[in-house]
């Protein structure tokens, strides 16, 4: 049986507010986003290992699948 994950993720800008759905990558943490509105360049948050833990609605796959905090992808 394959693990089930959420692969869409409502990215919210924390600096305009302005918020879009977009679909995560399954076997990576994605470490930088551009707003389409202000084009500001979102980074994680410190402890977060992306932008969709950080700004999304859902955290990334890898963090799903997960039993700790954090993908382990900066170990």
């Amino acid at each position: 049986m394959q693990p089930q994950f959420v692969t869409a993720s409502v990215l919210t800008c924390p600096h305009c507010g302005f918020a879009k759905q977009e679909v995560m990558p399954v076997d990576a943490c994605q470490w930088f986003y551009e707003c389409e509105q202000c084009h500001q360049l979102l980074r994680p948050k410190p402890g977060d290992c992306c932008v969709y833990c950080s700004y999304g609605s859902v955290p990334c796959p890898p963090v799903q699948l997960s039993e700790k905090k954090g993908c382990g992808c900066h170990d």
